[in-house]
């Protein structure tokens, strides 16, 4: 605890001695930094991390080697603000059943932190100015595929999707798949068949990765009304799409080695797509023999597989 000291300030007109308090400007420091923090929060920076590891390695592999400092400057700096807008209108929109989640309720917008309006015009200009960045430096194709995505995942998938369909995953799987896209054509103005096949890999991994958390937090989507898979399906049918999905990120992962691509993405994409696979059908046993289920070990190993995976996409690409 801070100590706060007070002082006598002079009073030339003879009144009593007005105290000031020397604690107040750190205070006030505090709590500047607490509500740029709640700012920060919104953006969900892990989110954004995350999409970054695919977007720099689709560029080098779109460019055959490395891109210029610029370019990826700029695509890494317009992604960040695109994937936090989205990160942010999604908070602003989910504002309700945030409140009603364990996971979610000490968000910025529940924890009344940060108010609905502000977190809606700080959404819409780091929005704006994503879009902005990536049509005067890159092309009108990645500025147009950078708009569409915020515009999917906060119209179609946060607005829509996740609250009606039990397919909410599926097809908000786009999103996340989107800066694989953005940052190929950022580099060539085009879309490649490559670029189409790592596009896959995300969208497709999406379901492996993220059914597992919602295993684990299904009472929270139960108490806010979510149709999430595990919440409304049986364990079979969670079990099979997690088992379905998890084959195919891996088939298309080893589909883009014939594309170009050497044994030096070949053997490590195998390597990790087998533990990938083992870790997916030790979980899933798991549920059918109602042992005990950890499913956020799936969930982290995912995250470990992409980005091995997009790790050697770039190594390829620089050797």
């Amino acid at each position: 605890m801070s100590m706060i000291t007070e002082r006598p300030v002079s009073n030339p007109a003879g009144q009593p001695p007005v105290r000031a308090v020397a604690g107040e400007p750190a205070s006030r420091r505090r709590d500047v930094r607490a509500v740029l923090s709640a700012y920060v929060t919104l953006t969900k920076p892990r989110i954004v991390e995350l999409l970054l590891v695919t977007t720099v390695p689709a560029m080098m592999l779109a460019d055959g080697g490395l891109p210029s400092l610029w370019l990826m400057a700029v695509v890494l700096v317009g992604g960040s603000l695109a994937a936090g807008a989205a990160s942010v209108l999604n908070c602003y929109i989910d504002r309700d059943i945030d409140q009603l989640m364990r996971r979610t309720k000490r968000r910025p917008l529940p924890a009344h932190t940060v108010s609905p309006r502000s977190a809606l015009v700080f959404g819409l200009v780091l929005a704006a100015v994503s879009v902005a960045l990536m049509a005067t430096f890159t092309n009108l194709l990645a500025a147009a595929l950078t708009l569409a995505a915020i515009a999917y995942y906060d119209l179609v998938y946060t607005l829509w999707l996740k609250r009606t369909t039990t397919a909410n995953t599926f097809w908000g799987g786009a999103c996340g798949a989107a800066p694989v896209l953005i940052g190929w054509a950022a580099v060539t103005g085009s879309l490649a068949p490559a670029a189409w096949v790592l596009f896959a890999v995300v969208f497709f991994w999406q379901m492996p990765h993220f059914y597992p958390l919602a295993m684990k937090y299904k009472d929270d989507y139960a108490r806010a009304g979510i149709p999430m898979l595990p919440v409304v399906a049986s364990a079979r049918r969670v079990n099979a799409e997690i088992l379905i999905f998890a084959w195919l990120t891996v088939a298309t992962s080893l589909a883009l080695w014939p594309l170009g691509m050497s044994a030096i993405y070949g053997v490590p994409t195998a390597l990790v797509g087998a533990v990938f696979l083992v870790e997916a059908h030790k979980l899933c046993r798991r549920v059918t023999r109602g042992e005990p289920v950890k499913p956020m070990r799936l969930f982290h190993w995912s995250t470990t597989y992409l980005t091995i995976v997009f790790a050697a996409v770039a190594l390829d690409a620089l050797l």
